[in-house]
């Protein structure tokens, strides 16, 4: 195996889960792909090997993608057992064919978890996060215009960590890399981004309950700390933000419970 570098081409051997539907059975297929430019990326790649298959009358292989530019979150695969692939904070989109070396063989199939059911080859359906995010990742409290810039006094450190979970661009990769299939980075960066903000805290505790309800409503599984979820994340969330997450979780359980008792004792004494 001879490492590439950035003038030499590679030829590489593609192999590519296949399914043709979400009950159709699935296999591996092994796709050659020569001459290839160590400069082009890995959808850039993919493009390369479904010109060849249109061009035989092939079925070209399905793959989601939009932006290209790692800020979509739609080009969801895992490469060499990894989701987005070799590399560290950047999606499928950002890996380059540099990365690997000429003879290699790359296994590319879709992101494994029951809540993100196949539709076909490497396409999931990753509709649960849009679930998540329509059961509370947003902010219905009047706000009026925007204000001055200063005008709303935020601390610093509060801003930042908005801004750090604000950056999670739901691509899923967490879900993939976690052995439970757990949703918690991306329910927790959601939760932070707007728990974090003075907008956001008069829904703070109806938001938690009810996206970390509908994320077991979808079927993704709990978090159990191996932190996976962090180390493939291409935005390279913090797993503390899923702590931050538990803590409100916990706080807004006892409200509403302590709120439904009140009102329970209050009625009953009417």
């Amino acid at each position: 195996m001879v490492a590439n570098n950035s003038q030499q081409a590679l030829s590489i051997t593609l192999r590519v889960w296949r399914q043709a539907g979400p009950d159709q059975p699935g296999k591996f297929v092994d796709y050659p792909a020569k001459d290839l430019s160590p400069h082009m990326s890995f959808l850039e790649m993919l493009d390369m090997v479904n010109d060849e298959l249109t061009r035989k009358g092939e079925e070209p292989i399905a793959f989601a993608h939009d932006c290209r530019e790692g800020i979509c979150g739609t080009c969801s695969c895992t490469i060499n057992g990894k989701p987005h692939g070799p590399g560290r904070g950047i999606a499928t989109c950002q890996l380059y064919m540099r990365t690997f070396h000429d003879g290699d063989v790359i296994v590319v199939e879709p992101f494994r978890a029951t809540a993100f059911p196949i539709v076909k080859d490497l396409v999931t359906d990753r509709s649960g996060f849009d679930k998540i995010m329509k059961s509370g990742g947003f902010i219905t409290a009047r706000a009026g215009s925007a204000p001055e810039a200063n005008a709303t006094l935020i601390p610093k450190e509060n801003a930042d960590l908005a801004m750090d979970a604000a950056a999670c661009i739901g691509c899923g990769a967490c879900v993939a890399a976690c052995k439970n299939a757990s949703a918690m980075l991306f329910v927790a960066a959601k939760v932070s981004h707007l728990g974090l903000l003075p907008q956001g805290e008069v829904e703070r505790d109806r938001r938690v309950l009810a996206m970390v309800g509908t994320m077991e409503e979808q079927g993704f599984g709990n978090c159990t700390n191996y932190y996976e979820c962090s180390a493939a994340c291409p935005k390279l969330i913090s797993h503390d933000f899923i702590a931050r997450m538990n803590r409100d979780y916990l706080k807004a359980s006892f409200r509403s419970a302590f709120q439904h008792a009140s009102n329970s004792t209050g009625g009953g004494a009417g």
